[in-house]
């Protein structure tokens, strides 16, 4: 199973996604148990945003289908990657959800190659953007503020840059990318950053946007399971706050949801994950806490961050008939909120991105694997 997503533009909070069972149906998947720590929250006071412990999700009550994702013209499915269209050009429409599917007609996982646009509202058809090879187990994807596309390919093996019209502009691969799993856009003093996970090797790894592309690892050590498409555990679903310059991610290896603050002045290596992923050293050690760790947390893959600085975490390995969303307070780390969005085969949810400017107004979109479309939970 994967996930995705996620986007730092104004009103728009996207993430990513992982992956799961090789030749099993969609959104049947399910990878290695996890192994947190149950109870552990380790924010200090001050270390996030003051905001208060309300939980959006609560208010949520109406989940409602968007429509279906299997691409029109090749027939994938599987959706993995869910972000959000910042404005009206080549594909696509201010506002569009745009889908990443991981599995090919053929339902092998890891073997799609495909990205799709849905208007976000109910009855909606899915439009075909682009199919290249070089999207070949797509399972993350963020957008910059001109709709160029950035995904993350698992079994390709890299980070193809996309334009509106779904035509490949550059193809970033080679070390010290290995098995792309997560991506996410950042923005800070208006440059483009963009922020990637690897399976392969529990990194994350800063993409700097310029004339041309320069990366570098800013953090390491995390633990993965080296699964096959299908199976794979490690960080991933990433969201950003702008405000704060904090990236937050989850890891169903251990179990955890981690954030990186002043994650923009991270120096190359400056975070190494210690003892399971639970502690941290290197020069931006400081920089790097855990949130939360253990249950309910069980197999997460991907995240969305609300308009009020709360995430929700997506479940994968919770038992069958139980695909829970995790409502988590990033000041506190304490569990807010949960929610069953689909009573079918555990790890259906891959793919979170949350829309809105307050509680009033938040929505919830989530890829739903079991059933091939994005749902959407709202007032």
């Amino acid at each position: 199973m994967l996930r995705v997503r996620t986007q730092g533009l104004a009103g728009v909070f996207a993430v990513s996604a992982a992956l799961f069972l090789s030749g099993c149906k969609a959104g049947s998947d399910t990878p290695l148990p996890g192994n947190g720590q149950p109870g552990v929250s380790q924010i200090p006071q001050g270390y996030s945003s003051g905001l208060a412990e309300t939980s959006v999700l609560k208010e949520l009550k109406k989940q409602v289908v968007i429509g279906s994702v299997v691409d029109p013209v090749n027939g994938a499915g599987n959706p993995y990657g869910l972000t959000i269209a910042p404005l009206t050009a080549g594909m696509f429409t201010k506002g569009d959800l745009v889908v990443c599917n991981f599995n090919a007609k053929s339902n092998v996982q890891g073997s799609g190659q495909s990205i799709v646009a849905l208007h976000p509202k109910p009855n909606s058809q899915p439009t075909h953007v682009s199919g290249i090879k070089q999207l070949k187990g797509c399972d993350a994807l963020s957008l910059d503020i001109d709709d160029t596309i950035w995904a993350s390919a698992m079994v390709a093996n890299d980070n193809p840059v996309i334009d509106p019209t779904g035509k490949l502009m550059s193809n970033i691969s080679g070390k010290p990318f290995s098995q792309p799993w997560g991506q996410i856009l950042s923005r800070q003093k208006g440059t483009s950053i963009f922020y990637e996970t690897n399976a392969g090797t529990g990194t994350v790894v800063r993409i700097n946007v310029g004339t041309k592309y320069t990366w570098e690892v800013i953090a390491s050590g995390f633990p993965v399971n080296h699964g096959k498409p299908g199976t794979a555990l490690a960080p991933s679903g990433l969201a950003y706050d702008t405000k704060m310059d904090t990236i937050y991610f989850v890891d169903g290896m251990n179990n955890t949801v981690v954030a990186f603050k002043n994650v923009s002045k991270i120096p190359k290596n400056g975070i190494k994950a210690t003892q399971n992923g639970m502690k941290f050293t290197g020069p931006a050690a400081a920089d790097a806490k855990i949130v939360l760790a253990g249950g309910p947390l069980n197999g997460p893959i991907s995240t969305a961050l609300l308009p009020n600085g709360n995430l929700i975490v997506g479940n994968t390995l919770d038992p069958s008939g139980k695909n829970l969303l995790v409502e988590v307070s990033t000041r506190s780390g304490n569990v807010l909120d949960m929610r069953n969005v689909d009573n079918g085969a555990q790890g259906a949810l891959f793919g979170l991105v949350a829309t809105g400017t307050n509680a009033a107004n938040t929505k919830v979109y989530f890829n739903d694997d079991n059933d091939n479309n994005v749902q959407v939970l709202e007032r």
